[in-house]
């Protein structure tokens, strides 16, 4: 059975002690989220050491299980001179980070990562024992016209196409509308559920069975206001929340809302 996730991305925001405040508010309320609900926070990188100790530290042993860290980004280079990079091994030594975030719409869109680079980071990822979190979605001018299924199989087939039966086994798959990441905007619960259930039957088309065991986040202004009637939809197994992620109440609230 697929277990219900529900990752924060924080993005370029918090200090590490506004940081390390947001995930000492988590924590504390981590005996309201259900048991069966994996809760997953991804921070900046100057925060993965300090938030790891934290939650590392964590005494009660079923909250310490609903809560897991992972990196933004990680370096589609294995090390060498490359100067303001982050590898996957410096990212897996650091005893705590689980995950890994890749091919966010703003990676793609700010700093130009392509398919190509984003099945090297990926590979590096995997091969460092990392799971990866892979974020695949159109622009709104795609679904405009049209073409949104084309790009998301093209983003799909790209990268996790070329990975193994076994690599794929610890790859979560994350649906982002652009056109709904931090405008409000959200697509509806008939729209979300369409594209999570393409993403699926993609998936099938090169792991079989496996693509029925494979998780489908929903990433697109996911709040505490919709995101009961999104998890309810049969593909969609969780949310990669944005701008909730950096309040403890929205984010405990989000994954409540199973």
């Amino acid at each position: 059975m697929r277990r219900k996730i529900v990752a924060g991305n924080w993005k370029m925001n918090t200090t590490v002690p506004e940081g390390l405040k947001l995930v000492e508010d988590i924590v504390a309320k981590l005996e309201d989220v259900p048991a069966d609900v994996q809760l997953i926070i991804n921070t900046p990188f100057t925060h993965l050491y300090p938030v790891a100790e934290s939650l590392n530290g964590i005494k009660c042993p079923v909250c310490r299980g609903k809560i897991a860290l992972g990196a933004e980004n990680c370096a589609d280079k294995e090390k060498g001179a490359y100067t303001g990079e982050v590898s996957a091994a410096m990212l897996a030594s650091i005893k705590g980070v689980e995950y890994v975030i890749l091919g966010h719409s703003e990676r793609r869109e700010y700093y130009g990562e392509t398919n190509a680079l984003l099945l090297e980071k990926a590979r590096l990822a995997l091969a460092n024992g990392l799971k990866v979190i892979y974020c695949c979605g159109e622009a709104l001018e795609d679904r405009k016209a049209g073409k949104h299924f084309d790009v998301v199989a093209e983003e799909i087939k790209s990268v996790l196409f070329e990975l193994t039966p076994e690599q794929m086994k610890n790859v979560i798959v994350a649906y982002e509308p652009i056109w709904a990441i931090g405008t409000g905007e959200t697509a509806t619960k008939e729209q979300a559920q369409e594209i999570h259930a393409f993403i699926r039957k993609t998936l099938a088309e090169k792991f079989g069975e496996l693509a029925e065991e494979t998780s489908i986040l929903y990433g697109g202004s996911c709040k505490p206001s919709n995101a009961k009637e999104l998890f309810a939809q049969k593909d969609i197994d969780g949310g990669l929340i944005g701008g909730a992620s950096l309040k403890a109440d929205d984010f405990i609230a989000i994954a409540k809302s199973y």
